[in-house]
């Protein structure tokens, strides 16, 4: 049995459940309201304040999909009640963010300003000149947007300039041997 998947997930109050056929779940929170079609071969039930899933056999495809499964429904509860967020931090001389409505514009040393704008659901706030919170209610949402803010410069292991998630730890190299 999947460790995870066999683990209820607990519906707080405040948060209603609606599973349509087809595995299609919708699930309304104080925050707003997530819908997702999950696998048709899992088992979803609803049972007093809980969310029990099972698998129907134990073929490798089901056993897979039932952690996942459990997870899936569990994040977009917890999205729904409190919410996802990323913090990225900036390093470099005059590498900057800034903020106007919805689009980010990113200093970075190159010879152009990066703008990158919100995808529905998703807000950046920009905090001083180089920290950004990034923070939804889709957990995959915020990932993926923080990712690819990561990309547009990456950190590099010489002088730890670029960008970089907050609690992320850059391995340092060493820079070129002098002459003897």
């Amino acid at each position: 049995m999947s460790r995870i998947g066999k683990l209820p997930v607990v519906v707080p109050a405040g948060v209603t459940i609606e599973l349509k056929e087809g595995n299609q779940l919708t699930v309304k929170g104080p925050k707003g309201t997530l819908s997702r079609k999950l696998s048709t071969d899992m088992n979803i039930a609803q049972e007093d304040g809980q969310l029990v899933i099972t698998r129907p056999n134990d073929k490798k495809v089901n056993k897979a999909m039932h952690g996942l499964t459990r997870t899936l429904i569990n994040n977009m509860v917890v999205g729904v009640t409190e919410g996802y967020s990323k913090r990225l931090e900036i390093n470099g001389t005059g590498y900057r963010a800034a903020k106007s409505g919805n689009k980010l514009t990113l200093n970075l040393g190159y010879s152009h300003p990066v703008e990158m704008t919100d995808p529905e659901g998703v807000e950046s706030v920009v905090e001083g000149n180089n920290k950004i919170v990034i923070s939804g209610i889709d957990k995959e949402k915020v990932g993926q947007y923080a990712a690819n803010i990561r990309e547009k410069r990456p950190p590099e292991p010489y002088k730890g300039k670029g960008i970089k998630y907050e609690t992320e730890r850059i391995r340092r190299k060493a820079g070129k041997a002098g002459k003897k």
